[in-house]
């Protein structure tokens, strides 16, 4: 039987043996290739989410990339809190020549809580107490002749010594000799004195007014109280008083905006002034 079958037998069975190993092989390969396959996708498919996480994230992180309306609010109101200069303020605003109603607003906010309301309404002055004020078109000499039509007449009749017949208020020493300069053409023969502390000793001031009949005097507030509490400056021949009211230094102040000239200025009109001018023996001008 086996001689029946001969070679074909043997062939038959390799054939079929090497079919049956092949396709466990195929299938195996095909399973291995399944898998790695598998696996790239797998490997794949968390790039991609890892992808589309980042995106989200740096979605996200750009809407969060704003700035936080508390910080803009924060640097605003820093910006609100700021306070104006005076300068700031008198540069956006039309110069106003002063009037009255100004020296008794300054009194009056000065003393509100400093004095009773009896001894307030002893501080406040007439409207006969003040002269005609500038109203910004004059200069020192066209508005003191202005207030004193009859100044060769006055200053001829003065003779006291240590004492003034007008009296001219500033803020500075600087702005003091700018005056002086200005009463050229007004003064004639009166003679006028430099009345402020800068390079000029107190002593040097009390013996210049002792000496001779000084008619004008021109200086700060400061010097001038200091002078008259020393009873170097007699206010008894004073007939007016002129505050340089309107002017403005470098910073656009004026002289009551300056806290210390203010003060002082203040100081000068209670040592004495406002009760001449009640007695209607001294006259305030503004200019």
């Amino acid at each position: 039987m086996g001689d029946d079958l001969g070679e074909e037998w043997w062939k038959h069975d390799s054939k079929s043996g090497g079919s049956e190993e092949e396709e466990e092989e195929s299938r195996t390969e095909g399973t291995e290739k399944g898998n790695v396959q598998k696996e790239s996708v797998k490997r794949k498919k968390p790039t991609e989410n890892s992808a589309g996480a980042k995106k989200k994230k740096t979605r996200t992180h750009d809407r969060q990339e704003p700035e936080e309306p508390g910080k803009s609010t924060k640097s605003s109101k820093r910006r609100k809190k700021k306070k104006k200069t005076i300068t700031d303020v008198l540069a956006s605003s039309e110069p106003k020549p002063g009037c009255p109603a100004d020296v008794q607003n300054l009194l009056t906010h000065y003393f509100a809580d400093k004095r009773s309301v009896i001894e307030l309404e002893e501080l406040k002055l007439h409207d006969s107490c003040f002269l005609s004020c500038n109203d910004l078109t004059h200069s020192l000499s066209s508005y003191l002749k202005q207030i004193c039509p009859k100044w060769s007449k006055v200053q001829k009749q003065h003779t006291q010594k240590s004492s003034v017949v007008l009296l001219i208020v500033c803020s500075s020493a600087i702005r003091t000799i700018e005056l002086i300069k200005q009463l050229t053409t007004f003064k004639g023969e009166a003679k006028a004195v430099k009345l402020f502390a800068k390079h000029i000793k107190i002593e040097e001031q009390l013996k210049l007014l002792q000496k001779g009949i000084t008619h004008i005097g021109v200086g700060t507030p400061a010097r001038i109280s200091a002078l008259i509490d020393k009873d170097g400056l007699d206010l008894q021949a004073l007939r007016y008083l002129v505050l340089d009211w309107n002017w403005r230094d470098q910073k656009l102040r004026k002289m009551i905006d300056i806290p210390e000239i203010k003060l002082d200025l203040i100081k000068l009109l209670e040592t004495g002034v406002l009760g001449q001018c009640k007695a209607d023996k001294v006259k305030i001008g503004l200019f």
